[in-house]
């Protein structure tokens, strides 16, 4: 284990173009970047909540009190609250994908994809929920038995066909969605997967308004739903559509240079027009498509790997699958498709005036481009396994410099008794003794990340002051 200290007055000096490659964005005094709160995402949340009780409420009016006397009844009522619960996640869920640029960047990508995940697992409850419900309350009314009954509502009712297909194509997706699942798949096949789930939103839309008790009446509620429906399909056009192609018309990126950093890891540096006018942080990431053979066809989310500078941009990748191996061999010149910018990991959400940033492997990437953008005074962990998975290293030294800022190369693995002495509560607080009072960015391996957050919490930072880059999304 090497832990190695490189403040201010560190041993590596000047410029990192001297190190081969490009030479890194120059390092003025830090922009004054205005703060991002958290205000929006406040809003957002109190619109959520309210627009599920105002998804519920027609039930709820149109229920006589004391009309839910038997069994059926209150089977058959909790599968309509289940349906209309389900009808309103999953315009949430669509609109979180959306991409918008306002939610992207007032709640943050990472947070939307959080989200998403956590909140797509109560959309399959409550579809399963709804459909079960119902189709037991129905049986018990009409006495039949259960499969009788399914076979009654897919012969005599309108849209209730796509509907159940709707629901399966859930099932799989969120199947799909378990991490261990997800992680076992290719990221290509898992979001084409994912993908269908748009397919649910356009085939459960027509049972809704011919079946729906409370949305087959014309009338304000109807009205409403339908609203609800083209104004999530209108975000998903601008954000998935016209907002990256006004983008890509302005911006036209190309590839400039490919560097090896290592045998698995190389930097992609792009050029294009008006990079100046890019809204860009150090730690917010955005989707490539590299328009060539073999990649045109696949949209991943990689972070810049340094600031922003009206020259060139820079995304560092690592090696772990057939598309990130297809861009060693990218050629000056390839076209770049990108959406984005995304994320709210960035200097401009700092809760305080110093950070502590928390790297493991390629997780340097996004927190090398925030240190350009950080106040003075920062500190940065940089977990590795041996020497040679350290990445950007003359860069950090010379940014320790230049930014007064204090470095430690953790080198071990995991069970080595070093790093886990140096990463446990009181490690961190003999390296950082006013570690409470700074905010903490953290990017790296989710087990690296997940210890992290525990040893953070047990030596007393708030969970406000915690923010996690997205290393995979």
């Amino acid at each position: 284990m090497t832990c190695r200290d490189l403040p201010a007055a560190g041993r590596r000096t000047g410029d990192p173009s001297r190190h081969g490659g490009r030479p890194a964005a120059s390092v003025p005094p830090p922009p004054a970047l205005p703060r991002r709160g958290s205000a929006g995402r406040r809003v957002l949340s109190g619109l959520f909540w309210l627009g599920l009780v105002a998804a519920v409420l027609p039930w709820w009016l149109d229920t006589p009190a004391g009309s839910l006397t038997g069994t059926a009844d209150l089977l058959t009522a909790a599968g309509r609250v289940t349906g209309l619960i389900a009808g309103y996640l999953l315009l949430v869920q669509v609109l979180m994908m959306s991409r918008l640029g306002l939610l992207e960047r007032g709640v943050g990508g990472e947070r939307l994809s959080r989200a998403h995940r956590d909140l797509g697992a109560t959309l399959l409850v409550a579809v399963l929920a709804h459909l079960s419900l119902l189709v037991v309350g129905y049986a018990r009314t009409q006495d039949n038995s259960v499969t009788a009954q399914v076979g009654v509502l897919l012969r005599d009712f309108d849209d209730l066909v796509s509907a159940f297909a709707a629901a399966g194509i859930l099932v799989l997706v969120g199947g799909t969605g378990v991490r261990a699942v997800r992680r076992a798949m290719p990221y290509e096949l898992w979001y084409h997967l994912h993908l269908t789930s748009y397919l649910v939103l356009l085939l459960g839309f027509g049972h809704q308004f011919s079946n729906g008790a409370q949305l087959f009446p014309p009338g304000p509620v109807r009205t409403g739903w339908i609203a609800g429906y083209l104004l999530v399909a209108a975000a998903l056009v601008w954000g998935r559509l016209v907002a990256p192609l006004l983008l890509n018309l302005r911006h036209r990126l190309r590839v400039a240079d490919v560097v090896a950093e290592s045998p698995d890891t190389v930097s992609i540096y792009l050029t294009g027009h008006r990079l100046l006018q890019l809204d860009l942080l150090g730690g917010q990431y955005l989707r490539w498509r590299f328009l060539t053979r073999g990649c045109w066809w696949q949209s991943h989310p990689f972070s810049l790997s340094a600031a922003a500078n009206g020259r060139w941009l820079r995304l560092t990748v690592k090696v772990v699958g057939g598309h990130t191996a297809d861009l060693r061999d990218l050629r000056p010149g390839t076209r770049v498709w990108v959406e984005g910018p995304s994320g709210t990991c960035t200097a401009a959400h700092r809760t305080r005036e110093r950070a502590l940033l928390i790297a493991g492997g390629s997780g340097i990437g996004p927190l090398r481009a925030m240190l350009e953008e950080l106040p003075p005074g920062a500190a940065l962990i940089y977990r590795a396994r041996t020497p040679a998975d350290v990445l950007l290293h003359h860069e950090l030294d010379w940014l320790a410099q230049a930014r007064q800022t204090a470095v430690w190369y953790v080198i071990g693995s995991r069970d080595d008794a070093g790093p886990r002495q140096v990463m446990s509560p009181d490690g961190l607080r003999r390296l950082v003794p006013d570690l409470t009072r700074r905010d903490v960015y953290l990017c790296g391996p989710q087990g690296l990340v997940d210890s992290s957050v525990r040893a953070l919490r047990q030596a007393g930072v708030p969970r406000r002051q915690i923010h996690l880059a997205p290393f995979e999304l």
